[in-house]
C-alpha cells in the first residue's frame, strides 16, 4: 500500500466566515464549472444539498485528465471548524488503482480580516499501481483557491 498527502495554502484578505460561506456550499462547484472550463466540462449534482452525503459527478474536458469523469461524495462538512472533505466514490482515481482519494478544504482564521485556504489531498493506492501516485497534484486545488479569492474579492469589495 502506498499513501501520501499534498497540501497548498493561500492567504486571502477576507474573513474566514465569508470564505467558508463559499467553500461550504454548492456555489463552489458552480464557480469551478464556470471558471475552470479548460479542465472541467460539467459538474452535475447527483444527490444532496451541499451537506454530508452530497454526491457530485465531475466530467472532464477530453485530454485534461487521465480519466473522463468521477463521482465524489461530501464526507465531512464541519461548519464550526470550517472543514469540508470529499472522497472519490466512483471512477477516476479508483480506476487507476487508488483505494482512497480524499480532498480536504480548511478555512483557517488568521484575524478578523484575513484567512488561509488550506487544501489537502490524501491518497492511498495498491502497490501494483504505485506509479500512478504521480497523477496526484494540488495544482487544481491551488487554482480553485485563486478562483475563490478572486470571486470573493469581486463580490465583497
Amino acid at each position: 500500500m502506498v499513501s501520501g498527502q499534498l497540501s497548498h495554502e493561500l492567504e486571502v484578505n477576507m474573513p474566514a466566515n465569508q470564505v467558508w460561506e463559499l467553500y461550504s456550499s454548492l456555489q463552489l462547484a458552480k464557480l469551478v464549472e464556470e471558471e475552470l472550463s479548460s479542465v472541467i466540462q460539467k459538474i452535475n449534482l447527483v444527490k444532496g444539498d451541499g451537506g454530508v452525503g452530497t454526491i457530485l459527478h465531475l466530467i472532464f474536458v477530453p485530454g485534461a485528465a487521465r480519466f473522463s469523469d468521477y463521482k465524489e461524495k461530501f464526507t465531512k462538512v464541519d461548519n464550526e471548524k470550517r472543514v469540508k472533505e470529499t472522497e472519490v466514490v466512483e471512477g477516476g482515481y479508483l480506476e487507476l488503482g487508488f483505494t482512497l482519494h480524499r480532498v480536504r478544504f480548511e478555512i483557517i482564521e488568521k484575524d478578523n480580516h484575513s484567512s488561509i485556504i488550506k487544501s489537502t489531498v490524501e491518497y492511498e493506492l495498491n502497490d501494483d499501481s504505485a506509479a500512478n501516485a504521480s497523477v496526484v497534484s494540488v495544482d487544481t486545488l491551488a487554482a480553485i483557491s485563486l478562483l475563490a479569492q478572486n470571486h470573493l474579492t469581486k463580490t465583497n469589495p
